[in-house]
């Protein structure tokens, strides 16, 4: 049997690995209470936990919760070790870097991460769309458009590489080991939401889109012939309406 897929809850994910973690360090790193060691540990107990649940828990493998142990890992190690706050602000922009680097040679190897993650075989219609686009004689021109696509995508990690960096060498410039260190590292925390994740999915919304339409508009396709699911969807909709306007009559 197939293991069912892992339900997206971004809520649970904001909560868990943003706010919990940012109010210990803020309110909890004094020495009335935690300390600035205990307050760390605490803090990044928790993505560190919900990211080996994502890992082992619940029968999946993702990658993205294995970056994000290792991310909180160094954090927690650079604080233990009241190392240079310098290198945080080089942590924090060495993985999203890092990644953008294998998504370009990805492509360059001809294995486009883009690619598999648009043109998924249990998301698209992938025979649909080739026959389209071969009748229509547009294969080249949506592989080119495929290929800037996947520039924009690892473009995307070099914003958050930039500006994680810019956001930790501005914001966490005191002593590792220090409560003022954890309130640092709070407010780092709570701001790479809006100013990193927001605007990076933002990026990523407008890249699929881009495919979309170039999608429909290379083989002029609607929707539910390009979407896994979508035409049975539309269909079982359709019998259900004849359905209750049968027995209403």
């Amino acid at each position: 049997m197939n293991k069912p897929e892992k339900k997206q809850r971004p809520f649970v994910d904001l909560i868990i690995s943003i706010v919990i973690p940012t109010l210990i360090l803020m309110k909890l790193s004094g020495e009335e209470h935690l300390g600035p060691t205990g307050g760390l540990i605490v803090a990044l107990a928790f993505p560190v936990c919900y990211g080996l649940y994502d890992l082992f828990g619940n029968g999946t493998r993702n990658w993205v919760a294995l970056l994000g142990v290792i991310s909180v890992l160094l954090t927690g190690s650079i604080g233990l070790l009241k190392l240079d706050p310098k290198w945080l602000a080089v942590k924090e922009a060495a993985i999203p870097l890092a990644i953008g680097i294998g998504v370009l040679v990805a492509k360059k190897m001809g294995f486009p991460l883009l690619n598999k993650l648009l043109l998924n075989p249990s998301v698209v219609n992938i025979d649909v769309v080739d026959a389209a686009l071969h009748t229509n004689g547009s294969k080249s021109e949506f592989d080119s458009a495929l290929s800037k696509a996947n520039y924009w995508f690892a473009g995307t990690f070099f914003f958050s590489a930039i500006m994680n960096f810019i956001l930790a060498k501005s914001i966490v410039t005191s002593a590792a080991g220090t409560e003022a260190f954890n309130i640092e590292l709070g407010k780092m925390n709570a701001l790479s939401y809006p100013v990193i994740a927001i605007p990076s999915m933002i990026m990523m919304f407008a890249i699929f889109y881009f495919i979309w339409r170039t999608i429909s508009r290379l083989t002029g396709l609607k929707l539910e012939q390009v979407m896994v699911g979508a035409e049975e969807d539309t269909e079982e909709v359709a019998e259900n309406a004849k359905g209750e306007d049968a027995g209403s009559k």
